[in-house]
């Protein structure tokens, strides 16, 4: 039996007054998605529980079963564990993002939580350089993928920070962290907003009309969870492919080999072929693969609806689609599909509302549940509502957890 799992990351979303009140999911020409909907097991999925915020972290836990109230400690360690940071017991990594601050009507804004989408080879100069100058306080930074990078500091106390993409255009200084050592934290971003001014890459990008790195942002601040296995759950070997750093540190900590699919982007330039024809060949070998798509939810935040309708035909056609074409080969196989949280284009952000999923096995017939809608709005005339993540993955799995001590 082989078994894959398969991510559109932010693709649920809200109804849409120009899509003829459909949400993009509904809209969009989803044939693949449409088919296992008429096929599969068919519902609503809750990723994020009730008190929990709806960040990616979250919600990917959830998906690859690990009930966050059990497991989640932050996103930062979770991607730290990505960029080969192997964090102390004392350490609190923090999630370092590279963003474009602004200034509207006298006060500062969140103009764009990804510095213009900054490469990660640009992103990699600067913060080497901030490593280099900021060093001395006592903290270290580690460059990650694009706009996402990471910071550890000894200790650390109880904060409250804001994920920058849920304050776009919005002004900053209701937003900034909160709690014991807030100032040292709120010091470092004051101190890298001096530095980022004269830098070199800063320069290059302002003359050829992007935006600039203008700051760190720092959030998502947690210390190394732990966690079993899947192979310790389940008795599978797997594998992980993603563009970002969170999915690779989720796959890392559950046990899957991360497999690097060249020109794999996190944006609607992403190599949707090459993940599909990755995944495929290495369930020649491993009995689950996961593949995540990042491109639906970059979509969301940056409120492009034109993208997101763009991303999610080509999850279909070319992850979707493909995939269930290579997978015939198999005897067995077990399908799951879904995004792992709503990012409504109208909020620019995420939301925790339960998101379609459908499961779908080989010997399931094509079409026996009638011609279905992979959308929000069928899934819950379903009547389905799984609230419990060690339910739908043992469900996925067909066997019950192992009983794992950790």
């Amino acid at each position: 039996m082989k078994y894959i799992i398969l991510i559109g990351d932010g693709m649920a979303d809200y109804a849409i007054d120009s899509l003829d009140n459909k949400t993009p999911l509904e809209f969009a020409a989803t044939p693949n998605l449409d088919s296992l909907a008429g096929t599969g097991r068919f519902g609503l999925f809750q990723t994020v529980p009730p008190g929990f915020p709806p960040g990616s972290d979250v919600a990917n836990l959830s998906v690859l079963g690990y009930d966050p109230k059990k497991y989640y400690t932050g996103r930062a360690p979770l991607e730290a564990a990505s960029i080969g940071v192997k964090l102390a017991p004392d350490d609190m990594a923090y999630r370092c993002n590279l963003v474009t601050l602004a200034k509207k009507d006298g006060a500062t804004i969140m103009d764009d939580y990804s510095a213009g989408h900054i490469t990660t080879d640009e992103a990699r100069e600067i913060v080497l350089e901030l490593d280099k100058k900021l060093s001395s306080t006592g903290v270290r930074f580690y460059p990650g993928t694009s706009y996402r990078h990471l910071m550890v500091i000894k200790g650390g106390g109880n904060l409250k920070t804001t994920p920058p993409h849920d304050i776009s255009d919005k002004k900053i200084d209701d937003y900034l962290p909160k709690g014991a050592g807030a100032e040292k934290l709120i010091g470092l971003m004051e101190r890298s907003q001096e530095i980022l001014k004269d830098n070199s890459v800063n320069g290059k990008r302002i003359s050829a009309g992007k935006k600039p790195a203008t700051s760190i942002w720092l959030w998502g601040q947690g210390k190394a969870p732990r966690m079993p296995t899947l192979k310790e759950r389940f008795g599978l070997d797997g594998a992980i492919i993603s563009a970002v750093d969170l999915m690779k540190g989720i796959g890392i900590y559950a046990g899957l080999e991360v497999l690097n699919v060249p020109g794999a982007t996190g944006y609607i330039d992403t190599n949707y072929k090459g993940k599909a024809e990755y995944a495929l060949k290495a369930l020649e070998e491993k009995d689950f693969v996961c593949v995540h798509v990042e491109a639906p939810d970059e979509a969301g935040h940056n409120g492009n609806l034109k993208d997101k309708l763009k991303a999610i035909e080509d999850f279909d056609r070319e992850i979707v689609g493909r995939v269930l074409k290579g997978i015939e080969k198999f005897n067995e196989y077990r399908v799951l599909v879904l995004p792992d949280h709503p990012t409504p284009v109208s909020l620019k952000t995420h939301t925790p509302d339960p998101v379609p999923f459908v499961l779908c096995t080989k010997s399931a017939k094509k079409g026996e549940r009638g011609s279905a809608k992979f959308c929000e709005r069928e899934a819950g005339e379903t009547g389905l509502l799984v609230e419990d993540c060690k339910v739908l993955i043992e469900e996925f799995f067909g066997r019950p957890e192992q009983v794992c001590d950790l």
